[in-house]
């Protein structure tokens, strides 16, 4: 188990005052057998409404209405989380419908039908091409192949920090041979859907322990699940050929990355030139603890 602070800060700086309208918040994990959420603290400003809902998908979103004008919004999230993995190592799979293809059960599959649908055209062809390269024997386990394909992004493709747009069409991803954890995640999503897996697009943080290189650390991060039988939602974060790690700390999961975003909203009037800047701290509870 690992004890985790996470301190997430977003602020909108703008050069004229603006008015807000309803922002949807997707920062605080659901309480689960694999987290439980000790403390939880959102601070915003300028102050507003605030509701707390389950989404469809069971993720915890505030949907918060700054009141007034302003020139700057600022919200800081922190949390006391205890992590809990199930880690892949010496994992028995037995059940044959996890070989390839992969098989659901009929009342798994009427659930899981949304996230088996592709949500990208691939219009040219790049992404399937690019997949038909990755399947090597098809009576290969589906566990195997995850984690094959996982580590293949991570090696294949270079790594570049983009804080700001959409995650890139995973076509773009495959012709460019790079992008971001969003593009990495997005690009795995969407070649599973095309074999049949039911995979969901997941954000949440990372863990840096000790001074290993870790991709995607000091923001938020993106990664991957798929459904298997017997082992249910499992984590792939292609962008570090991670899998079932404790170091991933899931917030919201969804079909697209568009739905998944941290922070979405608007705001009434012109505000000229606008700055966003977003600072990410995980770091074990007792660390910070010492320090204050």
């Amino acid at each position: 188990m690992a004890r985790l602070r996470i301190r997430h800060e977003t602020r909108y700086a703008y050069e004229r005052p603006v008015s807000f309208a309803q922002h949807r918040m997707l920062l605080r994990p659901r309480d689960s057998h694999a987290i439980r959420v000790v403390d939880a603290v959102l601070t915003v400003s300028p102050p507003g409404e605030m509701r707390w809902v389950y989404d469809a998908l069971g993720n915890s979103v505030c949907n918060f209405t700054p009141r007034g004008e302003a020139r700057d919004l600022s919200i800081v999230s922190e949390l006391l989380i205890e992590r809990f993995p199930a880690l892949l190592s010496d994992l028995r799979v037995e059940d044959p419908q996890t070989a390839t293809p992969i098989v659901y059960a009929p009342s798994d599959r009427a659930v899981l039908s949304p996230f088996i649908e592709p949500a990208t055209d691939d219009s040219e062809g790049d992404l399937l091409k690019w997949l038909r390269d990755q399947v090597a024997n098809p009576h290969e386990p589906a566990l195997d192949f995850l984690l094959r394909l996982n580590q293949t992004i991570h090696d294949n493709f270079e790594y570049q920090a983009r804080d700001l747009g959409a995650a890139q069409d995973p076509g773009q991803t495959v012709r460019l041979a790079a992008g971001t954890c969003r593009d990495f995640a997005w690009l795995m999503v969407e070649a599973l859907r095309r074999l049949g897996y039911a995979a969901r697009f997941v954000t949440g943080y990372i863990y840096c322990p000790g001074a290993g290189a870790v991709r995607g650390s000091g923001a938020t991060h993106a990664w991957c699940e798929v459904f298997l039988p017997d082992l249910g939602w499992t984590e792939f974060d292609p962008t570090n050929a991670l899998a079932e790690s404790q170091d991933l700390i899931p917030v919201a999961v969804a079909r697209t990355p568009a739905e998944a975003a941290p922070i979405a909203g608007a705001i009434y009037g012109d505000p000229g030139s606008a700055h966003l800047t977003v600072q990410v701290d995980v770091r074990p509870s007792d660390s910070l603890q010492a320090a204050a």
